[in-house]
C-alpha cells in the first residue's frame, strides 16, 4: 500500500512543478520575444522489494521543451525596434559574457551606444558595439540587419543561430547562454520598428492550469482513500493482536 502512497506522491510533485511552468508562460505572455515551455515527464520502472517480477512506475519530470515557434510581430513605429522573423538571435555584450536575446526593444545609451532597454551592448558582426549619433538623422535598420543614417552604412546587426536551441540555457532578463558554436542565421530577416511579441497562447496555459488543478486534486482523494485503507488496516490487526 505503501507503493501507491510514493507513486501518486511522486505525480503530485511532478505535478506542482509542471503548474510553475504554466505559471511562468503566462507572466511572460506580454514579454517580448519569450519563448514557452512545457514540461517533459518519462516513466520510471523501480522493482519493488521481494517481488521479482513486480515493478512499480513513477512520474519523472526530466526537463522542459522550449517552444521555437515565433510569436506575432507587432508594430510600434519606433525606429529603434526589431523584431526577428525565423530562427536566429540577437548578440549582446553582458557583465557575465555574451548573451541571446530575441527582445528587440532597443535604445541608444548616453554614450551613443545601441543597447537593450536593460543597458547590455548589441554587438555587430564584428562582435564590436553599435555606436550612433542621434544627431546624424534617422535610423534606418534593413531586413539583412544593415543599420545606416544619414552617413550611410554604420555596422550589421549580428544574428546568430544555434543548431539545438533546446540545449540554450536561461540566463535571466530573457537572455540565454550557450556553449554551442554560432551559426549564421540563414533565412532570419529582421523587420524595424516592431517587435516579436511572446509565442505563450495565453487561453492554452490557462486550460492546461485548469486540467492540471483537477488532475492534482483527483491525485489528492486517491491518496486520501489509500490512507483511509491504511488506517482501517492498522485498526483491524491492532484487534486481531
Amino acid at each position: 500500500m505503501e507503493n501507491a502512497t510514493y507513486i501518486g506522491l511522486s505525480r503530485q510533485m511532478a505535478m506542482r512543478r509542471q503548474m510553475d511552468v504554466i505559471a511562468n508562460n503566462l507572466a511572460n505572455m506580454n514579454t517580448a520575444g519569450f519563448r514557452s515551455e512545457q514540461m517533459l515527464f518519462e516513466e520510471h520502472l523501480m522493482r519493488l522489494a521481494g517481488r521479482e517480477q513486480a515493478k512499480a512506475s513513477f512520474v519523472l519530470d526530466w526537463g522542459t521543451l522550449r517552444s521555437l515557434r515565433d510569436g506575432a510581430i507587432e508594430t510600434t513605429g519606433n525606429p529603434l525596434d526589431v523584431a526577428i522573423s525565423g530562427r536566429g538571435f540577437l548578440v549582446v555584450e553582458t557583465p557575465e559574457g555574451r548573451r541571446y536575446t530575441r527582445n528587440g526593444h532597443l535604445r541608444l545609451s548616453d554614450q551613443g551606444e545601441l543597447t537593450t532597454r536593460d543597458g547590455h551592448a548589441v554587438l555587430d558582426d564584428r562582435n564590436a558595439p553599435i555606436r550612433l549619433e542621434r544627431a546624424d538623422g534617422r535610423i534606418t535598420i534593413a531586413p539583412d540587419g544593415s543599420v545606416s543614417n544619414a552617413n550611410g552604412l554604420v555596422a550589421r546587426l549580428n544574428l546568430v543561430r544555434f543548431e539545438n536551441e533546446q540545449q540554450m540555457r536561461k540566463a535571466g532578463d530573457n537572455l540565454y547562454s550557450s556553449d554551442e558554436p554560432e551559426l549564421p542565421a540563414e533565412g532570419a530577416q529582421f523587420v524595424q520598428g516592431a517587435i516579436e511579441g511572446s509565442n505563450v497562447e495565453p487561453i492554452v496555459e490557462m486550460t492546461n492550469m485548469v486540467e492540471l488543478h483537477r488532475s492534482y486534486q483527483a491525485m489528492q482523494r486517491v491518496l486520501e482513500a489509500d490512507q483511509e485503507i491504511q488506517r482501517r488496516a492498522i485498526e483491524r490487526l491492532g484487534k486481531i493482536a
